[in-house]
């Protein structure tokens, strides 16, 4: 099921024996497209360290309640590996942190999730997985924040068009499916949904995400699909 990772944003979450905070931000590989980690606030908890939770330990979200529901205890987060909260994801912290879990690594192994499509729900053996987890010779890690793209301005190839708004989400697999778009003054304030293989690269320095696509690529297409779907409808740029 896709859903709009915003709608995840402040919701509670509750290990298998207590809350540990509310969700913060999301990392996702801008490379792969998918979700990596949630960082999580976990208030005065655990003060000055950066706490990650891979969806290896998803669980239920309970969306009237709002709450993600997680396969791991309190003590199993607070004697994870620690990271400082100022300091990036390295590999070597990954390294440490998958281990601790005994998950099998993303990055070895060609699918999204190194061996398989999905991040396991359960959790197999420490000592199945160890041997796995090295550095591949050629790592080049693209971990970026959700929070920081949202309001990044999408570049056609002949103007922009509007802001990110959000990502749409596979709750199964947590690949990216689509950004959504406020498309701005210029098409009535709706929301189109533009594919990552529409993307050529996101500019940090400029906070823009630049498509391979033009201005009026975007009205023709969203005019023809609004047009034949409903007002309500939303414009999706596919393959």
């Amino acid at each position: 099921m896709l859903k709009n990772i915003k709608e995840m944003y402040g919701g509670r979450l509750a290990a298998l024996d207590g809350d540990i905070g509310h969700v913060k931000d999301f990392y996702f590989d801008d490379k792969s497209w998918v979700i990596r980690y949630l960082v999580a606030d976990t208030a005065q908890w655990l003060t000055g360290r950066l706490v990650l939770v891979s969806p290896h330990a998803f669980g239920r979200f309970n969306q009237r309640g709002k709450v993600l529901h997680l396969g791991l205890t309190r003590s199993q987060i607070e004697k994870s590996p620690s990271i400082e909260s100022h300091k990036p994801v390295s590999r070597q912290y990954e390294i440490d942190y998958y281990r601790y879990y005994g998950w099998p690594a993303y990055w070895n192994g060609g699918a999204l999730w190194g061996m398989g499509a999905y991040p396991l729900a359960s959790t197999p053996s420490k000592d199945e997985m160890a041997d796995r987890l090295e550095p591949h010779p050629r790592d080049d890690k693209h971990l970026r924040s959700t929070h920081e793209i949202n309001g990044y301005e999408i570049q056609t190839t002949d103007g922009t068009i509007g802001q990110v708004s959000g990502l749409m989400v596979d709750d199964q697999s947590w690949r990216i499916h689509e950004l959504v778009v406020e498309a701005g003054h210029w098409y009535s304030g709706k929301e189109v949904l533009i594919a990552p293989s529409k993307i050529e690269r996101i500019s940090y320095e400029e906070s823009k995400v630049f498509v391979s696509l033009t201005k009026e690529d975007i009205r023709q297409t969203a005019a023809n699909q609004l047009a034949g779907a409903g007002k309500s409808a939303v414009a999706t740029f596919q393959d």
